[in-house]
């Protein structure tokens, strides 16, 4: 870390949109290139500033005392300044500024801010949400053994440098349990999520200046994966000897009808599917992940598998619609009747939801906008994501334009 640096200390004047005659006093610090200027809280006539010098004029008893005032502002500044050399902490406008308010901002650690996080949006963020928080923190502290040998750094060590290295980590990080190394948009995310933690610092008023004010987070598009309305066929018609695969099977097509999450399905209740405005039946409930309202007409394959599993009883055991089963197992399971099917996607709980929202829904001439509210979406741009324009699709809506124009020709 650079030792010495350009640094001054100048007095300056500015005066309100009305008041041209009085004017507030300010400090201004200059750190190399940069500057930051703190408001004094005292008021000098205008005519009796010495700008070229940053005084007040003259010898009098009243001039000479805010003189020496403004000297003492001047030595604590500089104390602030040195104070940051000796413990070897970077040199900021905004952290000399720190020390002269007397903000403890180098009294927080990086870890801390991390708990501190995590401790206080545990009750407010949806627990799959948290356990990604908990992913990111693992690797912050295998990256800080690394890099500095230590469990944990003071908070005003975290710059842009800290941030570039900590992503450099994670791209090059090599698992050593036979997971996939972090793509892209996994070192995105963890970084995204670590910007958060470090947004909560800065609103605590632990840090002064945000790192990540000047670093971009660069997402690269991905296609998302759905089933083909075949593949969705040979899946629902597809003869299964083990009950368990039965079970997955329904709960998956269930939500390839419904495009509810895991989560969502299977902590669905009997007691949130009533009657709707249309006589059929509905879902009413809410997405765990956002808290928003669903509500869902049951299409009639997923009213089929609603009534096969509501008197089940591991079903009604728990009070829900289907068996429990965790998300692991479950995705480990729709791999075997991938294999059984002959289908070669990676068959993922998720994909249901792709499904939903693409062959069953928009492939079908299901408003987009309809869509969005069935998925529980907050905007319609995330809606956007499944928008898949089918081969299918296109032949349909081309066959029209067809006829339109050979009756007009």
């Amino acid at each position: 870390m650079k030792t010495t640096h350009t640094f001054g200390i100048q007095f300056i004047i500015r005066t309100g949109k009305k008041d041209k005659d009085t004017a507030l006093v300010y400090a201004r610090i200059t750190v190399e290139t940069r500057r930051i200027e703190i408001s004094l809280k005292k008021t000098i006539a205008v005519d009796e500033w010495n700008k070229a010098r940053g005084v007040a004029k003259g010898f009098s008893p009243e001039a000479k005392k805010f003189n020496s005032y403004l000297e003492h502002v001047r030595s604590q500044l500089t104390d602030a300044y040195r104070k940051l050399q000796v413990n070897k902490q970077e040199i900021t406008p905004e952290n000399i500024k720190a020390l002269y308010l007397g903000d403890s901002f180098d009294d927080h650690s990086l870890m801390e801010l991390v708990d501190y996080h995590n401790t206080t949006q545990a009750s407010v963020l949806a627990s799959g949400t948290m356990k990604n928080y908990f992913t990111t923190k693992k690797y912050l502290e295998r990256f800080l053994r690394k890099k500095f040998k230590s469990t944990d750094i003071d908070l005003v060590q975290v710059n842009y440098k800290f941030i570039t290295d900590f992503e450099y980590f994670l791209r090059n990080y090599k698992p050593l349990d036979h997971h996939k190394p972090i793509g892209n948009n996994g070192v995105m995310k963890h970084q995204e999520r670590f910007r958060k933690m470090i947004n909560l610092g800065q609103r605590l008023g632990w840090i002064t200046q945000n790192p990540f004010g000047s670093y971009k987070l660069r997402f690269r598009k991905v296609e998302r994966g759905f089933l083909t309305e075949r593949e969705l066929d040979t899946i629902e018609r597809k003869r299964l000897g083990v009950e368990r695969l039965q079970t997955v099977r329904d709960v998956f097509i269930f939500s390839c009808y419904t495009g509810l999450s895991y989560i969502d399905a299977i902590n669905l209740s009997s007691d949130e599917i009533n009657l709707g405005i249309d006589g059929q039946y509905w879902i009413f409930s809410k997405r765990q992940k956002t808290n928003t309202k669903l509500r869902i007409p049951l299409l009639p394959k997923a009213l089929e598998i609603f009534k096969k599993y509501r008197k089940h009883p591991r079903s009604v055991s728990r009070n829900k619609v289907f068996p429990l089963f965790s998300n692991q197992k479950l995705n480990s399971y729709l791999k075997e009747i991938a294999d059984l099917c002959g289908i070669k996607k990676n068959l993922t709980f998720h994909l249901a939801r792709h499904t939903f929202a693409t062959t069953v829904t928009l492939s079908n001439g299901v408003p987009i906008e309809t869509v969005s509210q069935v998925l529980g979406h907050k905007s319609i741009s995330t809606t956007q994501i499944y928008a898949k324009v089918l081969e299918k699709k296109i032949s349909e809506d081309m066959s029209c334009l067809r006829q339109q124009l050979s009756k007009r020709y």
